[in-house]
């Protein structure tokens, strides 16, 4: 079981130092010790240490709240889902605290320094046939993004390639020659000055870092990406240059009632830095 456990955590969380206090406990609440054997099919709990987290400059706004989802506009920098360093910083543990909602959940994606809006469901009993319209593609998400102008890019133009993203490593790959599946339309929407514009990205697949991979790959990279082109080291608490991509618009037909669901950030690009993130 230690063996299984050192595989399986992040290198941060002290296998031994764990073990030795009896902290990893089985269902039953028995302590795993060091030495016993593996267990397949068993679940093994633990209370990891947390660190003192810094507040998340900028206001988690809910857009629309009915009796099964919540929509959220999130600001950059705070985590979707309780993970990692950021725990009480993220968007489920906030609104499950401030609204007495213990089931709260999000039923699809949205990167930490991604701003924009964010699909939740209330109860789990209502997570299926929301979740089946993200599977099915049936979601009408659009996104604007600040990035380089180029006037040699001939657009609109539809990037299709395949993207994989290896656990632990920062950046996701494109794989020459594999199955496409990662789909992005862009436009240019705006200029903004000389060097710059806004772009409007409609995905039809949801990969891991699509949008910011999809538009290094046409040589404008979106402004304050801290991983694309290059891997930036940022402390974790620095809120000072957030990433200018936004989810925008979010639209879709409820699958539960069949009324048509639209909602629109209210946060516009560029994306300053929240008064509070300046010090």
């Amino acid at each position: 079981m230690a063996a299984w456990l050192r595989d399986k955590l992040p290198a941060h969380v002290d296998v031994s130092a764990f073990l030795a206090a009896e902290r990893f406990v089985y269902g039953d609440g028995s302590p795993v010790l060091a030495d016993d054997p593996y267990r397949p099919h068993t679940f093994v709990w633990f209370h990891r240490d947390l660190r003192d987290e810094v507040e998340v400059p900028g206001s988690l706004t809910i857009v629309h709240r009915d009796e099964r989802i919540i929509v959220v506009d999130k600001p950059a920098f705070l985590s979707t889902i309780p993970r990692g360093q950021h725990v009480l910083q993220s968007v489920v543990v906030k609104l499950r605290d401030s609204l007495g909602l213990p089931e709260v959940s999000t039923l699809h994606r949205l990167d930490r320094v991604t701003s924009g809006l964010l699909l939740l469901a209330v109860e789990k009993r209502w997570r299926g046939p929301y979740q089946v319209m993200f599977e099915h593609g049936t979601v009408r998400k659009t996104y604007r993004a600040l990035a380089p102008f180029r006037p040699d890019l001939a657009l609109p133009v539809t990037v299709r390639n395949h993207i994989h993203k290896t656990r632990g490593e920062w950046q996701a790959a494109v794989v020459e020659g594999a199955p496409v599946n990662a789909e992005t339309l862009v436009e240019l929407e705006s200029r903004v000055g000389d060097d710059l514009a806004v772009y409007r990205l409609t995905p039809r697949t949801g990969r891991t870092h699509q949008l910011r991979l999809h538009l290094h790959g046409l040589g404008i990279p979106i402004v304050d990406d801290p991983l694309y082109p290059v891997v930036h080291e940022t402390d974790i608490d620095d809120f000072s240059r957030p990433l200018q991509l936004l989810a925008s618009e979010l639209a879709f037909t409820d699958p539960v009632d069949g009324t048509e669901r639209s909602f629109v950030s209210s946060r516009r690009l560029p994306l300053l830095p929240e008064p509070d993130a300046l010090g």
